[in-house]
C-alpha cells in the first residue's frame, strides 16, 4: 500500500470514530461547549453589568445573570462625564503608529537575517527573540529615565517611541519564520533578471508575506492596545491617558468602584480588537502557521 493510500485509510478510520452520537458528544460537542463557556462568559458578565442599574447591581435579590431593567446611564456617564472619547482616540493613535513603526522595522530586520546570509545571522535572530522575553516591568525603569531626559513625559510620543521596544522583537521573530517558508529560488530568479534587493523585497517577498504581516500587525496592535505599565508610568494627565489606564484610574475613587461604568468602558474598549480579529482571523491563522510552503 502506498503512502497516500495509507493516509486516506487512516483519515477515513478517524472520521468513523465520530459516527456514533455518544462519542461525538463526549469528544467534540461537550469539550467545545465548555471551551466556549469559559471563553465567552466574562464578556457576557461584562455586558450584563454595563447595562444594569446601580440599584440592581447592589441588590441581593436581583438575578446576577440577567437584567430586569436595562439602562444606558453607565454609558452616558462614561462618554459625557469622563474623558473616555479622548482616551479612545489616544489609544487608537498610539496603537496604529506604534504598530506601523514596529512592522516597518521588523520587516527589514527579519529579511536581513533570513536572506542576506551573513555570519552570525542566526545568533542575531535568537538574540532578538530573547529580547522579547525581558519583562516590561524591568524595562520601564531605564526607559523612564530616557523619557524624562528627552522631555517626552506625559505626551503620546512617550508611548509611541517605547512600545516598539517590546513589539519589534516578537514581530521580527514571527516574520523570520514566515520569510523562511518563501522559496528562495523566486528571489534568485529575480536577482538574475536584474532586480535589486529593494525590488525583490517590495514586489516578491512582501506580497507573498501578506498573511504573516497581518498576523504580526494584529499581534502588535493588540499588545499596544492593552498595554498598561508604560501608559501608567509615562502619562499623568487625564487627557493623554489610554483606555486601560483611564478606566482604572478615573473610575475608581478610593474604595468606591463604579462597576457599571468600568464594565461599559471595558466593553467599548474591547470592541475594536474583536472587530479587527473577526475581519482578519483567516490571515492571522495562516500567518501563524505559515501559508507558503517550499
Amino acid at each position: 500500500m502506498s503512502l497516500a493510500e495509507n493516509s486516506t485509510v487512516q483519515d477515513s478510520t478517524g472520521m468513523e470514530y465520530l459516527d456514533k452520537p455518544l462519542r461525538r458528544w463526549v469528544t467534540l460537542y461537550v469539550p467545545l461547549a465548555c471551551f466556549l463557556f469559559v471563553l465567552l462568559f466574562p464578556f457576557y458578565w461584562m455586558a450584563m453589568t454595563s447595562f444594569k442599574s446601580n440599584e440592581e447591581l447592589v441588590s441581593k435579590a436581583a438575578n446576577p445573570f440577567w437584567i430586569v431593567r436595562p439602562t444606558l446611564a453607565h454609558f452616558e456617564r462614561l462618554l459625557f462625564k469622563t474623558e473616555y472619547p479622548q482616551w479612545m482616540w489616544n489609544t487608537i493613535l498610539i496603537s496604529v503608529v506604534a504598530t506601523a513603526v514596529s512592522l516597518a522595522a521588523s520587516v527589514f530586520a527579519a529579511y536581513a537575517i533570513e536572506r542576506l546570509r551573513y555570519r552570525g545571522s542566526k545568533q542575531v535572530g535568537l538574540a532578538i527573540f530573547l529580547a522579547y522575553l525581558v519583562p516590561p516591568s524591568i524595562l520601564f525603569i531605564p526607559l523612564a529615565a530616557i523619557v524624562f531626559q528627552l522631555g517626552l513625559f506625559d505626551t503620546r510620543w512617550a508611548l509611541i517611541l517605547t512600545y516598539p521596544t517590546f513589539l519589534i522583537p516578537f514581530c521580527t521573530w514571527l516574520l523570520m519564520g514566515y520569510f523562511r517558508t518563501i522559496p528562495y529560488e523566486l528571489e534568485e530568479c529575480a536577482l538574475i533578471d536584474g532586480a535589486t534587493r529593494w525590488q525583490v523585497l517590495t514586489k516578491i517577498v512582501l506580497p507573498l508575506a501578506v498573511p504573516g504581516l497581518i498576523s504580526a500587525g494584529i499581534f502588535a496592535f493588540t499588545l499596544s492596545w492593552n498595554e498598561f505599565i508604560y501608559a501608567l508610568t509615562f502619562i499623568s494627565s487625564s487627557e493623554n491617558k489610554t483606555v486601560p489606564v483611564g478606566v482604572i484610574t478615573e473610575l475608581v475613587e478610593g474604595d468606591v468602584y463604579h462597576w457599571g461604568a468600568l464594565m461599559a468602558g471595558a466593553l467599548l474598549g474591547s470592541l475594536p480588537v474583536a472587530i479587527l480579529y473577526s475581519f482578519f482571523v483567516e490571515h492571522y491563522v495562516s500567518g501563524m502557521t505559515g501559508a507558503v510552503k517550499e
